[in-house]
């Protein structure tokens, strides 16, 4: 069996491929890589058949000195995966958190355009419009995988879908839900084109949303929460709804909002 190679320099070619993969949009554009932290992070990528291509592993914090990685290796059945250990000092420079368990990859980003999305006969759908953080459009992944929806179509994104601080706040369900991104006029097409009800989170011209019939296939699109929807997704609303509060503010946190309309949904659809 060949020795698994150990990078020990933070000057190695790999280490400064892996922080620029992690640090500039444009380098994961063009590369078309990503990097993944964490065991959990990992084993979700690869049950959502995400292509690997590399593994990097700290004996000192697995444990484990061969080229086995635990709790990740029977999910792992291409054995043309490269697998490089790191020196602790080379891992604490890459890894973001203490807490991910020495095990960091490169993998190949996916294909998001909307003709690769596979919807259900009757589709419950989440589209956030120009998500303004990072960690806004992860909790948004965590609401949709919690309440497995058709999908998240991700309308004039801001920032790219492999941004470390998507994949962190969205504990890995970037992985595990499937996800389209497009322009606004593109997703509306795409909805109107399979006659899936779009209903948008505004506050005027709205009803409450427990009025709505989610039973029927439904998007439900949430805007940004400085401005909510643009006129484009009003315009072509087929209803606009209203989450009633009755404290002092008008507005929640984006995925807070989202989760309330799904979660209804999901009632009302017997779930």
């Amino acid at each position: 069996m060949m020795e698994t190679k150990t990078i020990t320099s933070l000057q190695n070619p790999l280490v400064k491929k892996v922080l620029a993969l992690k640090e500039k949009s444009r380098e994961r554009k063009k590369s078309g890589f990503f990097v993944i932290e964490g065991q959990r992070e990992l084993q979700l990528a690869l049950k959502g058949d995400y292509e690997i291509e590399t593994i990097l592993v700290c004996p000192e914090i697995t444990g484990n000195s061969n080229s086995q990685i635990p709790n990740v290796s029977a999910d792992i059945k291409d054995s043309n995966i490269e697998k490089i250990h790191l020196s602790k000092s080379v891992y604490d420079k890459l890894a973001h958190r203490g807490s991910t368990e020495g095990i960091l990859a490169i993998v190949r980003v996916k294909n998001h355009t909307l003709k690769n999305i596979r919807l259900s006969e009757n589709p419950l759908i989440l589209v956030a419009e120009s998500p303004e953080k990072p960690g806004n459009l992860g909790a948004l992944l965590r609401t949709a995988d919690a309440a497995h929806l058709d999908a998240v179509l991700v309308a004039n994104p801001k920032s790219d879908m492999y941004n470390p601080n998507v994949i962190r706040s969205s504990v890995g369900c970037l992985f595990t839900n499937q996800v389209g991104v497009g322009t606004s006029d593109e997703i509306i097409r795409f909805l109107k084109e399979k006659n899936i009800k779009i209903y948008t989170a505004a506050l005027s011209a709205s009803k409450n949303y427990v009025e709505a019939d989610f039973r029927q296939p439904s998007a439900i699109a949430v805007g940004t929460e400085s401005t909510g929807l643009t006129k484009n997704w009003l315009e072509n609303s087929d209803q606009n709804l209203i989450i009633p509060m009755q404290g002092e503010i008008d507005s929640m946190n984006v995925s807070v909002s989202a989760a309330i309309l799904i979660f209804e949904a999901k009632r009302q659809r017997g779930f």
